[in-house]
């Protein structure tokens, strides 16, 4: 594992930072943006407007960019005694995250669209704009740690929480990003109950607004209705692996890899055993199942990799996570020809291209990198 120095993270820098705290609406954003100000830091607060249309207010805890949480942001901005700012970042938004998503599923890819936003808004459209206007971090409420090294160089790390980590929708920033990035809870062995605790001393309304945990652009909750929405219905086929057709569907983009409810084939397989999607193709609108032994995956391949420093040279053994909240798997992984080639130690299932790969040292995040082909005990698709 990387050694590294217990020297100044952006949070407890020896000089106060011009801190632009981007505030969601959420408590995790604000109790983040009220630490960086009792920390001396000169925070000013910025809620991102990033639907076109944020007129309905949010339902239940699904959301984090409708007028409500913009209201939200504003008064917690107000109890912490900074300036607040709306900025509109509705059209990038749209074109980076949304169209991405969009295009991902129509592709038969099942994209992270938290871990867009990340590499495509906060730290990117907004440390850009933050850095022109003369900030210098950006500060969120992202459960993970930066550490800075005695060469200057910087390291994300997990947060000291395993149970609420973040460092995985993180793991697209690059050493420039995290140069700027404040995270403000990452060192805090703390439960929500005491982030919240926290929130209600300082007098944030927020401390008991629930949490957000759907995808925001989709108010309702219901991914396959929005998709259905953008890209229309196309009947095709359910196919098992001989080939034989055992159901249709209305659109291949309503299903993701690993996927066993509501796949509505109408008659058991021959085993009497569940069966789980195991490949979608959009060129031809088929939907293949199959046995769950069938998932295992033994390697993949992962483009447009993302280092959080240096690229590693060489193989090297690593710890892998495949999702948010994953758990980690052992790995062997190269760059061969800028594609990242990975082997597991022992096999995993549920592995859908478009998903990110992010790969750890310890508890340092080495890089990401969006999974393009998997590798089967029996086939590759």
């Amino acid at each position: 594992m990387t050694q590294t120095s217990p020297q100044p993270s952006p949070m407890t820098s020896p000089r106060p930072l011009r801190v632009l705290a981007a505030m969601s609406g959420g408590v995790d954003s604000a109790v983040a943006a009220a630490r960086a100000a009792e920390a001396g830091h000169d925070v000013t607060g910025v809620h991102l407007a990033l639907s076109a249309n944020p007129q309905s207010f949010r339902t239940g805890a699904r959301g984090c960019c409708t007028i409500e949480d913009s209201r939200d942001a504003r008064r917690a901005a107000d109890v912490i005694g900074i300036p607040f700012y709306v900025w509109d970042l509705a059209e990038r938004f749209r074109e980076d995250v949304v169209e991405d998503f969009v295009a991902e599923y129509e592709a038969g890819r099942t994209p992270n669209p938290c871990l867009r936003c990340n590499e495509k808004i906060k730290f990117a459209a907004l440390l850009d704009k933050a850095l022109a206007l003369g900030f210098d971090a950006v500060c969120t409420g992202h459960y993970a740690t930066v550490v800075l090294n005695e060469d200057g160089s910087r390291e994300l790390h997990r947060a000291s929480d395993m149970a609420k980590d973040q460092s995985y929708v993180l793991g697209v920033l690059d050493e420039r990003q995290l140069a700027h990035a404040m995270f403000p809870l990452g060192d805090t062995l703390t439960t929500k109950d005491e982030i919240r605790a926290e929130a209600e001393r300082r007098g944030l309304a927020v401390a008991k607004k629930p949490d957000s945990h759907d995808i925001c652009f989709i108010a309702d909750g219901d991914t396959q209705g929005f998709l259905a929405n953008r890209l229309g219905k196309a009947e095709g086929d359910i196919v098992d692996e001989s080939g034989t057709k055992i159901g249709s569907h209305e659109g291949a983009f309503g299903f993701t890899i690993g996927q066993r409810k509501g796949l509505r084939i109408g008659h058991p397989a021959a085993d009497g055993k569940p069966r789980y999607v195991l490949d979608i193709s959009p060129v031809n609108n088929t939907v293949t199942v199959g046995p769950v032994e069938a998932l295992d995956v033994t390697a993949l391949g992962a483009i447009k990799p993302r280092w959080c420093g240096t690229a590693p040279a060489g193989p090297g053994t690593y710890t892998a996570q495949l999702r948010a909240h994953g758990g980690e798997t052992e790995v062997t992984a190269e760059l061969v020809d800028g594609e990242l080639r990975v082997r597991f130690a022992e096999p995993v299932r549920g592995v859908a291209p478009g998903q990110a790969i992010v790969l750890y040292d310890g508890t340092r995040v080495v890089g990401s990198a969006t999974i393009a082909t998997t590798e089967r005990a029996a086939a590759r698709v």
